[in-house]
């Protein structure tokens, strides 16, 4: 009897050796996959326009957060989690797009929707270029194809080695949830800059090396420039600590361009509820939109304020319809917790004709586009 027992115990022993051995390899080749893009890269403006801005004309920009193509209304995200009114909690269920053709949809739906604003600049976030969760669809690429008369510079986000988690619907590898400026107006230069991050090692596999480009546009006739800012902020960051590095770092930037007297616009995803100025309490700004859930940790933590800003600068940004949906669950109307998080932030020498929401019912991403026009005090 006792060969038999050894027999198997030694088969025992070598399967958990070579799970550990398995289980050890993949874990490091993750973490040696990995690593943080760098501070104050030079970016590429590629098809360069020569036509320049000139004060006192009106412009109109768009930002609109892609979400790698793959929320459809049907849509919910393993990483969201959320509370229904009852008190049942609810998670998010994919990691990819459902489908390609699914996300192919809603790419096409995401250029009418743009184009259709006949927008002098475009502020993209989330825009993947060759990954598994969007199945490899280059959504840069299309976007320059759509908008072929627009100059364009894509700044890196967010790149992994391929992950296998969640184990239902593994994420894979990702590049590169990137941030797409293009605009119909000369762009001197372009440089990415990374925003502060948290330093643990899960958020660093699976949240975004978040970052924005700051684009540095020539005036007619003018010594001063247009610098406009395409930000993507945290997320997923439990108590807002993270986002609070974030925005200290943007109001440097923002300090430092109006100083110099440059005209700034800064636009995309704050991932910070940014309606609070124009209710009593930031409790009615939270709850401002009907909902069967209740509010979110993250938004109770990231209520942005004009007294957060840098001196001189204000946030432009519309309460009428929300602009993000929460996507712990798929989307109906009135049930998933909403907000508005995307908008605009811009120097006191800027004028705002006016800013909105477009409501697309959430068709094609979680968050709805938002358009501003605006222009250069003279």
């Amino acid at each position: 009897m006792k060969k038999p027992i050894k027999i198997v115990s030694i088969s025992l022993l070598s399967i958990i050796a070579a799970a550990i051995l398995i289980v050890g390899g993949y874990l490091l080749y993750v973490v040696f996959q990995y690593y943080r893009i760098v501070d104050n890269v030079e970016l590429e403006v590629v098809s360069p326009v020569q036509t320049e801005i000139r004060a006192g004309e009106d412009y109109t920009v768009v930002s609109y957060n892609l979400g790698f193509g793959a929320y459809s209304p049907e849509y919910s995200f393993f990483m969201d989690e959320g509370v229904m009114n009852d008190g049942t909690n609810v998670v998010g269920k994919y990691a990819k797009g459902m489908n390609k053709a699914d996300v192919e949809k809603n790419i096409i739906g995401q250029m009418t929707v743009a184009k259709e604003q006949a927008a002098d600049f475009y502020f993209f976030q989330e825009v993947d270029v060759d990954a598994d969760r969007s199945y490899h669809i280059n959504m840069y690429a299309r976007a320059r194809n759509e908008l072929s008369d627009y100059s364009s510079v894509y700044a890196e986000n967010f790149h992994t080695a391929k992950l296998l988690y969640p184990f239902n619907d593994p994420i894979g590898k990702t590049a590169s949830a990137g941030i797409l400026t293009m605009s119909k107006y000369k762009i001197d230069k372009a440089v990415r800059r990374s925003f502060p991050l948290s330093k643990s090692l899960l958020d660093k596999l699976f949240d975004l090396d978040r970052c924005f480009s700051v684009q540095r546009l020539p005036i007619s006739g003018s010594d001063k420039q247009l610098v406009m800012i395409n930000l993507h902020m945290s997320a997923y960051d439990e108590g807002g600590t993270v986002r609070a590095k974030q925005l200290e770092m943007l109001n440097a930037v923002l300090a430092e361009e109006r100083t110099a007297g440059n005209y700034v616009i800064a636009g995309g995803d704050f991932n910070h509820c940014l309606i609070a100025d124009q209710f009593d309490s930031d409790e009615a700004a939270q709850n401002h939109f009907p909902s069967g859930q209740v509010t979110p940790d993250w938004v109770k933590s990231s209520v942005l304020h004009n007294a957060e800003l840098a001196e001189g600068f204000r946030i432009v940004a519309d309460s009428g319809v929300s602009t993000c949906r929460g996507a712990d669950i798929p989307y109906t109307p009135g049930v998933n917790y909403t907000t508005v998080i995307d908008g605009f932030v811009v120097s006191d020498n800027v004028t705002v004709n006016f800013e909105h929401t477009v409501d697309t019912q959430y068709a094609y991403s979680d968050h709805n586009p938002v358009i501003m026009s605006f222009s250069l005090n003279g």
